[in-house]
C-alpha cells in the first residue's frame, strides 16, 4: 500500500520560511515524478512544484521562492519555502505522478498525502 505523509506545516509571518517534508512508503520514488500541490481556502487545488530525475517545474507564483528536492535513498520529498506571503496560505499535499508524466496537473498524479496546513500572516 502506497502512503505519503506530509509534515512541517505551521504558522509563520510574511517573509518567513518553512520546509515541508513528505515520507513515502510502499513504493520507491526514484522512477517517478513527485509533486507538491496546494489548496487555498475556498479555491481549487493547484500545482506548486514537481521533480523527476532530470528536471524541476515550478508554478510562476512560487518561482525563486520555493525549492523542491528529493532524497531517493530516504524515499522522501521536500519543499523549502522562503519569502512566504499570505497568499501562500493553503493545505499543501505531496503526490506521486503516473509513470511517464511530470508537470503541475493534478490529474497526472495517482497517490496523494493527507496534507499539511501552512498559514502565513501579514
Amino acid at each position: 500500500q502506497v502512503q505519503l505523509v506530509e509534515s512541517g506545516g505551521g504558522s509563520v509571518r510574511a517573509g518567513g520560511s518553512l520546509e515541508l517534508s513528505c515520507a513515502v512508503s510502499g513504493i520507491m520514488i526514484s522512477p517517478f515524478c513527485m509533486g507538491w500541490f496546494r489548496q487555498p481556502p475556498g479555491k481549487e487545488r493547484e500545482g506548486v512544484a514537481a521533480i523527476d530525475r532530470d528536471s524541476t517545474h515550478y508554478a510562476d507564483s512560487v518561482k525563486g521562492r520555493f525549492t523542491i528536492s528529493r532524497d531517493t535513498a530516504k524515499n522522501t520529498l521536500a519543499l523549502q519555502m522562503d519569502a512566504l506571503q499570505p497568499e501562500d496560505t493553503a493545505i499543501y499535499f505531496c503526490a506521486r505522478a503516473l509513470f511517464g508524466n511530470c508537470g503541475l496537473l493534478a490529474a497526472d498524479y495517482e497517490d496523494w498525502g493527507q496534507g499539511t496546513q501552512v498559514t502565513v500572516s501579514s
